[in-house]
């Protein structure tokens, strides 16, 4: 199973994350299948590969609830449900 999750980054007391998709059974240091974002919860600023992010949703995976939380406040999951009902 494929988890979306957050790949910790960056220097001490500085931390930057990746938002990655990795394997369950990975640690968080692992090895990630694809690199789909990353999130800078300093300066609070996110950039996500929507149509990465769209592609493994699709495929079953699932996000942890902090990448859940930052993916609803960049409105993926808006386009999900579109790309969903064009396709029925």
């Amino acid at each position: 199973m494929v988890k979306l999750r957050l790949k910790r980054c960056g220097r001490k007391q500085r931390a930057i994350y990746r938002i990655v998709a990795i394997d369950v059974r990975s640690r968080r240091e692992g090895r990630d299948l694809r690199k789909v974002g990353f999130y800078d919860p300093i300066k609070n600023q996110t950039y996500s590969n929507v149509p990465a992010i769209l592609y493994f949703l699709e495929k079953g995976a699932q996000p942890t609830g902090t990448v859940h939380d930052i993916s609803k406040k960049a409105e993926i999951f808006k386009e999900l449900r579109l790309i969903t009902r064009n396709q029925k």
